[in-house]
């Protein structure tokens, strides 16, 4: 088959043009509407093997299946559509192609159009990079706008099934992101690539552990003492006062699984079966607990009430998804944290999700010991907090339609479409984050917000220009200006990674801090409403677009003034930096940012002796070998900061779980990040985690690939922790977002309160792969099905399968996970088992299912997949 069949059409096919004759212009919204309805805006990828590495040629095509001719000319009507890249295209067929703003790209005709008549299709092939591999890397919900009519949505692309208006991948050039100057080796998944890589982790076990018996995650110590006790209604839970809110929580989660227990506050009394929670001074380490199990007796002991938590939660750990009664080992448990720092940065700024995902990702963090919440609330495509005194923040900041004055809404991106009630829309009412808050701390979960500046402040720059111009209009100057956060003056020329040219805060302006302060003033009032205290303020500081403020009169002005340490623009972000630390010093705060926000360029970070907090804290994320910057973690603990390990090749859960197009994310970092890659990662020898380039070569010599001499970690008391991230640009939905978080939040827990043994310099491959073994097992059998009882959507793995000899063998990465296999193209499914016979040349579908009745991807056998 030829490529351009594999696309859509020959352009002779596709360039079929309409007489004018029955051509009109759109003059009704009911002629609008028919016709986005009816035609089809399709997108597609050419090639990923361009003569510019890692460029590709793609095309969008409107089919017009309406009844309605386009008429020639340059028309009233112009089509949207949404783009990750920054698309380029000559004025192709009468059509011209631009950017406008974010991801929006728009297409217009020209004098040159020759119209479309019904029944025809037109194409414009267009160039971009980096390449395109994954059906996510599209948006959905293009509309076409006409005059003052409202925009319509063209129906075809009006789904979160991207295969819907994007066309198949299926060649090498579409399949792979370049061919030179070197190939790229990550293999697109198949079903027999699949089922080779699943062989490991599904032989069995040599180990008398039983699955059973393994908490997650896992222990400093655990002795099984022999014997067994009967769990059951005839228990009870004793508590001291202190302990309430624990034993509450305890109760609760056995009533969830089906058992209900008595919970007395008081003295324990021996005769009784007891489950009794009480706090040891003897524990020094701070959220340390011992669980002990009898015959007649739970013990929990924590050194603090966190540390009772923690205990709490191994016992629950030990137990099945629902019971009225359940045999467990009798044993003893000791334990602490690895890290003080167990985190998960969850970004609702690009797509808002609500808040019943947000307490359900709480809970879950609550029942795998993590402890840092890091709410990334604010970014160049939404505002997500009510802020009081600043309504236009969440009037027009949270909210994304078609309004190109910016003056309703911020201009729509990622898929949201031209309407206020599309995808991604919303923010958290005060209430609602109050009980966000109250709802964190009873689970000894931390919540640290993030109102990301300088950079990434797009939707508060829009919503303060709005307020600006809605006061001015009342005679209110002095009040419009109070909060402004962009210079009207300003003709500094950028554009950001994410193709943004207007969202960089003016750092020159005492308007931008009053604006910040009043923020975090704000925050510490809804943290005192909750009975807590405001301890953390993220500033972000990340992705400043080169050339921000290098023709701000306000600057410029800042530059006269002789400032110490402010004579340039190369000075603003450290001045920025400084002044943001003031503010927070004068509130008590600590300060906390990504690492870039930190650094003047990429070796050398901003004197950290400059900044008034006593905390200044990097999330470190770009350990990306081969760009030369994967030392940054250890600098930047050298010179004083205290680093929070958030990197982005085993940490990032935004990327894909296999390299293959239907699998949701982007993949800059990482082609893949599977549960088995977090497993494997070793926070405490950061340098022993580069395994591959980001094409795929095997990483021999990183110092020879960096280019230098790496540094070593000489101040590792500033290593606090680690932190997973989940960014949400392909992320629309909530069922979407708890797909990327479950299950890979788990072995991020894991890695951050457990030290394995076979973690070093080099690891010890054998005895990790042995524990993963297990550790996937107990995913499989206890974990996933208490998620499904708590109505998460978590991630199920796609089949891997061979046909040998006539017999069918599939396996799952998880092994316990049910598998069904079909020989009718899904019209009926059967439970899989050993020894299926099936004819060599049939046709077989197969999918993993949960014990909530959901299924994975389907794969196929044969599998005609092909391999660069």
């Amino acid at each position: 088959m030829k490529r351009s069949q594999l696309v859509f059409a020959t352009a002779a096919a596709a360039l079929l043009f309409a007489p004018t004759l029955f051509a009109r212009q759109f003059t009704q919204q009911t002629d609008l509407e028919t016709f986005a309805s009816q035609a089809q805006f399709e997108m597609a990828v050419i090639s990923n093997f361009q003569e510019k590495p890692g460029t590709f040629k793609g095309q969008y095509r409107l089919h017009n299946k309406s009844t309605q001719a386009l008429a020639a000319g340059t028309g009233n009507w112009q089509i949207y559509f949404h783009a990750v890249r920054l698309l380029t295209a000559e004025v192709q067929s009468g059509l011209k192609l631009e950017h406008i703003q974010g991801d929006l790209h728009r297409l217009t005709p020209t004098k040159a159009f020759k119209g479309l008549a019904p029944g025809a299709a037109i194409a414009i092939e267009v160039s971009g990079a980096p390449s395109l591999v994954s059906y996510s890397d599209f948006m959905p919900r293009a509309f076409i706008v006409a005059g003052s009519l409202q925009p319509e949505i063209f129906r075809n692309t009006d789904t979160e099934d991207l295969t819907k208006f994007v066309a198949p991948f299926r060649t090498k050039e579409q399949l792979y992101r370049y061919q030179k100057p070197q190939p790229d080796l990550y293999k697109v998944a198949d079903s027999q690539s699949r089922y080779q890589d699943n062989i490991a982790v599904n032989a069995p076990l040599k180990t008398d552990l039983k699955v059973a018996d393994q908490i997650i995650p896992t222990p400093r110590q655990q002795r099984l003492t022999g014997g067994t006790l009967l769990l059951d209604k005839q228990w009870s839970i004793r508590f001291p006062g202190r302990l309430t809110a624990e034993a509450a929580y305890l109760q609760e989660r056995f009533g969830q699984a089906g058992l209900a227990l008595n919970k007395t506050p008081g003295v324990a009394d021996t005769a009784e079966k007891q489950i009794v929670l009480r706090v040891d001074p003897s524990l020094k380490t701070a959220e340390s607990y011992r669980l002990e199990l009898t015959d007649s007796q739970i013990s929990i002991s924590g050194a603090d009430n966190a540390g009772v938590f923690y205990g709490l939660q191994s016992l629950l750990s030990l137990t099945p998804a629902q019971f009225d009664s359940v045999s467990l080992a009798q044993q003893e448990v000791s334990d602490s944290p690895r890290y003080r720092w167990r985190g998960m940065h969850y970004d609702m700024g690009r797509n808002f999700h609500g808040k019943a995902v947000t307490l359900r990702l709480i809970e879950q963090m609550a029942r795998y010991k993590m402890n840092k919440l890091h709410l990334h609330l604010t970014e160049d495509e939404g505002w997500r907090l009510e802020i009081p005194g600043l309504p236009e923040l969440t009037d027009i900041g949270a909210t994304r339609c078609f309004d190109l004055s910016e003056q309703q809404c911020l201009l729509t991106q990622l898929g949201t479409g031209p309407h206020k009630d599309g995808s991604g829309n919303g923010f958290y009412s005060r209430d609602d984050f109050i009980e966000i808050l109250k709802f964190a701390s009873s689970r000894h979960i931390e919540v640290i917000p993030e109102i990301d500046m300088p950079g990434h402040a797009r939707a508060a720059i829009k919503s303060m220009q709005a307020r600006y111009q809605r006061l001015l209009k009342q005679g209110k100057k002095a009040e419009a200006e109070q909060y402004l956060l962009s210079d009207p003056l300003d003709t500094s020329k950028y554009l950001t990674v994410q193709n943004y040219n207007d969202n960089s805060v003016n750092v020159c302006m005492d308007s931008s801090y009053a604006f910040i302060d009043k923020v975090i003033y704000e925050l510490q009032q809804m943290y005192r409403a909750a009975g807590l205290k405001l301890n953390t303020y993220h500033m972000g500081g990340d992705e400043v677009g080169a050339g921000s403020w290098t023709a701000s009169p306000q600057c410029q002005a800042l530059f006269a003034k002789a400032l110490p340490g402010v004579a340039g623009v190369a000075d603003l972000k450290p001045y920025f930096v400084s002044k943001v630390a003031d503010l927070l010093h004068k509130r008590q705060l600590a300060l906390g940012g990504w690492e870039d926000g930190l650094m003047y360029d990429p070796v050398n970070p901003f004197n950290r002796d400059q900044f008034a907090s006593k905390q200044v804290y990097a999330n470190v994320w770009d350990n990306i070998w081969e760009w030369g910057v994967a030392d940054r973690a250890y600098r930047l603990a050298n010179a004083g900061y205290q680093v929070v390990l958030s990197h982005g090749t085993h940490l990032y859960l935004d990327h894909p779980n296999e390299a293959h197009p239907e699998e949701r994310g982007y993949y800059w970092a990482a082609r893949y990040t599977d549960p088995k890659r977090i497993f494997g990662y070793m926070p405490d020898h950061v340098y022993a985690n580069a395994d591959k380039t980001r094409s795929g070569a095997v990483i021999t010599d990183l110092e020879q690939l960096v280019g230098r001499a790496l540094p070593t970690l000489e101040k590792p008391e500033n290593i606090l922790g680690v932190q997973g991230q989940v960014w949400t640009e392909t992320i629309r939905t909530a069922e979407q977002l708890e797909q990327m978080l479950f299950p890979r939040l788990v072995p991020i827990a894991e890695r951050a309160w457990h030290h394995a043994a076979w973690e070093g310099d080099k690891a010890d491959t054998a005895a990790r792969d042995k524990s993963w073994q297990m550790f996937a097992r107990v995913l499989a059998e206890k974990e996933l099905p208490k998620m499904s009882l708590a109505g998460v959507h978590y991630y199920l793995p796609v089949v891997g399968a061979t046909i040998k000899n006539g017999v069918l063998q599939a396996n799952v990465s998880l092994p316990g996970i049910a598998i069904e296999y079909s020989l009718d193209q899904g019209k009926s499914w059967l439970r899989y088992q050993e020894g299926v016979q099936v004819n060599a040349s049939a046709e077989v579908w197969l999918r993993s299912r949960s014990v909530d009745g959901r299924s994975s991807r389907i794969s196929k056998l044969p599998d005609n997949t092909p391999q660069n």
